[in-house]
């Protein structure tokens, strides 16, 4: 899997960050959730984690050609916490030749989903 890398949310030490894939889906790359009332929420599987991004990362979404606007949060979109930051729910990418192309911090960590449920989020498309 390829990334093309659209966009990112810094502040010192933070780097939530978004790619496209070369397989129709993007790479989402946030903060861990190790909230326990939250993990309590979802029955997630092996495969899936929950990351947290501050909303204004899924504007770099205009660079893959999208446009729109998030108006109603749905999944992947799981949760939105007090301060507005989004809870998302994907596929946990582990694969080391995928992972090696990003700059992780130990407190961050990413995950994958297909286009078509991003597409499912915004308005105007």
């Amino acid at each position: 899997m390829k990334l093309r890398f659209l966009g990112k949310e810094s502040k010192p030490n933070d780097s939530p960050t978004l790619y496209a894939t070369d397989q129709d889906s993007y790479i989402v790359q946030g903060y861990i959730v190790n909230d326990p009332a939250i993990l309590a929420l979802y029955d997630l599987n092996d495969e899936e984690t929950l990351v947290e991004v501050p909303p204004r990362l899924m504007a770099h979404l205009n660079k893959d050609g999208l446009s729109g606007e998030i108006l109603r949060p749905a999944p992947p979109i799981v949760h939105v916490k007090e301060d507005g930051n989004y809870i998302m729910r994907g596929r946990h990418v582990t694969e080391a030749a995928v992972l090696s192309q990003m700059n992780i911090p130990h407190y961050e960590t990413c995950i994958e989903i297909p286009k078509s449920r991003v597409l499912t989020l915004l308005a105007g498309v």
